[in-house]
């Protein structure tokens, strides 16, 4: 049962023929069996689990069904508050860090009636692209033998749905890190419109950039996540004050008269023909299925990467500065002064990518390079947007791929940071522009890594992202298959 979608087990609860306890303990079992080769999560939680999941069947038995998500075990990446659950962003600067509040997404996922199975292992503060740089362990995708890395920083929340520990989970995704593992580990994953969903309680990396969405999967499940973590909130003065359509209906619309765009500067030497092959075949069933193809240009692309670089490490320097221990969080002991203090406590408590980023971004701010860095970033941010207008007046929608290669190996590019940045250099754009865009399983290489096709659409227009990628979805089979574990 832990392989089904929240939908079919919605259906099968509301009817009575399963409980919500038995589906924690099929999935705690599944735990228990693979997490230790996976090591998706940082912590289980299996006494709160079983406590929601008898809450939702008392609920079911009285005839109170208030969420499709009611009895369902999801995973949190563990960036966002939990109350009274460790929260430790992958870090060993916050290794026993309780919150006292929820994220907002979180509590909205316990009124929806969701269970929550733990908190998933991710990049230390969302930095990375692989999982490796997490404090307690690394994720391993669980396709490719467990020889690969399953994308970041949300790995441990797409691989922990891959390998059916959770059925669903939540994410962030700051330059791409919902859309890279999602497709590194062949599930769904959704960046949402920056503003459409609330930050209030996501620990920040960067705060222009970062959003939180689901990793499903199927898109139905997408939409269905979405929904219920979705709106304005008082407490987060940058998410939209924006209506919230119901994500479900438009499923079923598919795509016949729409104008699909594919940017041809997505496509470039050096790519992996694996990847190519199978995101050129995902467009062309598209085509098929009545969409127009519109060749279009996105000609700042090509400086994505380096300015997100530098606008998402000056964000990072800034909002990492208040870890000084002294308010919550690792101290490390000294007999200097508070200075020494400071620098004994930030040298232990951040890892060697966190510290690089922190110094990257200082250097961004700092006087004499401020306006030749930072300054002109936000500058080039501006016509990265201004390029996605642009073509947006042309067309519904943009595919494209997720990433140039699919899942490279543990350990591969480690010593290698500029090769590690290289992989956001198709979802980079798409933050800097605060677009929504979602990846789908659209193929397969020979050695049986998943590959992702990205969808991008117009600001808070996550209905178009879901629509096409139903379409898509309900054409081919990529998103059936499961890895088998060793």
């Amino acid at each position: 049962m832990f392989e089904q979608t929240i939908h079919a087990l919605h259906e099968q609860l509301k009817a009575g023929s399963l409980k919500a306890r038995e589906l924690v303990e099929a999935i705690l079992a599944r735990c228990i069996a693979v997490e230790p080769q996976v090591q998706a999560y940082i912590s289980l939680t299996p006494d709160l689990a079983r406590e929601q999941a008898e809450a939702a069947d008392a609920a079911f038995a009285r005839g109170d069904i208030r969420s499709p998500l009611q009895g369902i075990p999801l995973a949190l990446k563990d960036n966002l508050c939990t109350q009274g659950i460790v929260t430790t962003c992958g870090s060993h600067m916050l290794e026993s860090f309780v919150p006292p509040y929820d994220a907002t997404v979180v509590r909205r996922l316990r009124e929806a009636g969701a269970v929550f199975v733990g908190k998933a292992n991710m990049d230390e503060f969302a930095m990375g692209s692989s999982t490796e740089n997490s404090y307690f362990a690394p994720t391993r995708n669980p396709w490719g033998n467990l020889e690969y890395v399953p994308g970041g920083s949300s790995g441990g929340s797409a691989a922990a749905v891959a390998a059916d520990t959770c059925i669903a989970s939540l994410g962030s995704d700051t330059g791409g890190s919902i859309r890279l593992p999602a497709a590194m580990t062949g599930v769904v994953g959704l960046k949402p419109t920056y503003g459409r969903v609330s930050r209030f309680g996501l620990v920040a990396f960067a705060s222009s950039l970062d959003q939180i969405g689901p990793l499903t999967k199927d898109v139905r499940d997408a939409a269905i996540l979405l929904q219920a973590i979705a709106g304005h909130d008082k407490c987060d003065s940058t998410s939209g004050d924006i209506p919230v359509p119901d994500y479900s209906q438009g499923l079923d619309r598919g795509v016949s008269g729409l104008k699909l765009g594919v940017p041809r500067e997505y496509f470039v030497e050096g790519m992996d023909p694996e990847v190519e092959a199978s995101v050129r075949a995902g467009i062309e069933t598209l085509k098929l299925l009545g969409a127009e193809l519109v060749d279009v240009s996105l000609p700042h692309t090509r400086y994505a990467v380096a300015t997100y670089y530098v606008l998402a490490n000056a964000e990072a320097s800034s909002n990492l500065a208040r870890y000084d221990g002294v308010r919550y969080g690792l101290r490390a002991a000294s007999d200097g002064d508070l200075l020494s203090m400071y620098k004994q406590t930030r040298a232990e408590g951040f890892g060697s990518e966190v510290k690089r980023r922190i110094m990257l971004g200082t250097y961004a701010l700092s006087s004499g390079y401020y306006d030749a860095y930072y300054k002109k970033a936000q500058q080039v941010r501006t016509l990265l947007r201004q390029d996605f207008q642009q073509v947006f007046t042309e067309c519904d929608a943009l595919l494209s791929p997720v990433a140039p290669t699919p899942a490279f190996r543990l350990g591969e590019r480690l010593d290698d940071p500029l090769q590690m940045y290289l992989a956001d250099i198709f979802t980079a754009p798409v933050s800097l522009a605060g677009l929504p865009a979602m990846s789908v399983p659209c193929g397969y290489t020979q050695q049986d890594l998943p590959i992702g096709l990205q969808i991008i659409a117009p600001p808070f227009q996550e209905a178009m992202v879901l629509q096409v990628g139903a379409a898509f979805e309900a054409a081919t089979d990529f998103h059936t298959r499961k890895p088998v574990l060793p």
